[in-house]
């Protein structure tokens, strides 16, 4: 079920899992070093659907200025926080932004699988789509990772902004929640200064500090915590559904969202050459939906493939929200996606209430 661990963890990673599960629920205070800009109180206030670590209804609100064909970001950032704990460092919208772009949080089953896959594996997953004769051209998003320091593939955020958990985590903690740490040490506030976000900062230098009995900082729990968590299972097929896997494949849909992809060899066992079914090549591509924001390696009309195993659970789609139900989303897809689109709208009524059959099954 959603919020479930994997299957085969040792004593001690079930004991890190049940460790980051509380700390990802808890709730963050001023004296833990909340703000002073922050969109949420605990990783749990937006991840939480249908389970502790999965999506929610609530978005972050991103914003830019595009001059032509040149991008423009405002000092501190993109993101635009909702709140703030101290009114003279209240974030501010840019008064010539003109890019405007609003994100769910992404659900975060399975993501430590996600993570075991080899970056070799998305390159020739690219290079395959690359040779092809179609329109799809999935990239992958090679970034700097701030947790190792070396060159990785993303995968993680709707840009793929991230390649490893622990960088996702730090990031998360300082940008949404205003809490530093040793990966992302500086206060962050639209439009604000320094010295300004110095001044409302309630906990001077780094917020989040090692444990002085398990000597682990609040991004290891939340990597712990996420690195176990299970992918849902998927419902039984029906009859229709199995039909609609079938033209699922048939219509180009699995070229982005392909079906399964393997884990590397990992130290844990329970993440070592394993499928990981999550209906995603992890590559960014541009469907004509992208948000307008350049993040990492994302261009502003690029999207990483969204990951379809726990879609039943999710009412509202895309990278917005902007698709509620099944068939919009299906009929937003242009650009890579435009054959696949038209595909689907030529099919017989029969094959796309089985594809829409096997899409709730997932």
């Amino acid at each position: 079920m959603p919020g479930d661990r994997l299957s085969g963890l040792t004593a001690a990673s079930i004991s890190l899992f049940e460790a980051g599960k509380e700390d990802f629920a808890s709730v963050e205070g001023l004296e833990d070093g909340l703000g002073p800009a922050f969109n949420g109180v605990s990783c749990g206030s937006c991840h939480s659907i249908p389970a502790l670590g999965g999506s929610g209804n609530s978005t972050e609100t991103r914003t830019a200025r595009r001059d032509g064909n040149t991008y423009i970001e405002p000092a501190g950032g993109s993101l635009l926080h909702l709140f703030t704990t101290d009114p003279r460092c209240q974030p501010l919208l840019p008064v010539n932004a003109n890019v405007f772009a609003r994100r769910l949080a992404t659900p975060l089953f399975g993501a430590g699988l996600i993570e075991a896959i080899p970056d070799a594996t998305l390159l020739a997953i690219a290079e395959q789509q690359r040779r092809s004769f179609d329109l799809v051209r999935g990239r992958v998003a090679m970034i700097r990772d701030v947790a190792s320091n070396t060159m990785r593939a993303g995968r993680f955020g709707w840009k793929s902004q991230h390649a490893t958990l622990l960088a996702f985590s730090g990031d998360a903690y300082t940008n949404e929640m205003g809490i530093t740490n040793d990966l992302f040490p500086n206060e962050v506030g639209l439009g604000l200064p320094a010295q300004q976000l110095a001044m409302c900062d309630t906990v001077p230098g780094i917020d989040d500090r090692r444990d002085p009995v398990t000597h682990l900082r609040g991004i290891d729990l939340f990597e712990g915590f996420m690195k176990f968590l299970a992918p849902p299972e998927r419902l039984p097929l029906s009859p229709a559904a199995a039909r609609g896997e079938q033209v699922f494949a048939n219509i180009g849909c699995a070229r982005c969202h392909m079906p399964s992809i393997m884990t590397g060899p990992n130290a844990n066992p329970a993440l070592s050459n394993k499928p990981v079914r999550a209906y995603s090549d992890f590559l960014l591509h541009d469907i004509g939906t992208g948000d307008g924001i350049d993040q990492a390696a994302a261009r502003g009309g690029e999207m990483r493939t969204a990951p379809l195993w726990g879609l039943r659970f999710r009412r509202m789609l895309m990278h917005d929200g902007s698709a509620l139900g099944l068939d919009p989303a299906v009929q937003m897809h242009e650009g890579e996606a435009a054959g696949s689109r038209m595909l689907y709208r030529f099919l017989p009524p029969g094959d796309r209430a089985a594809l829409l059959a096997f899409l709730s099954s997932l």
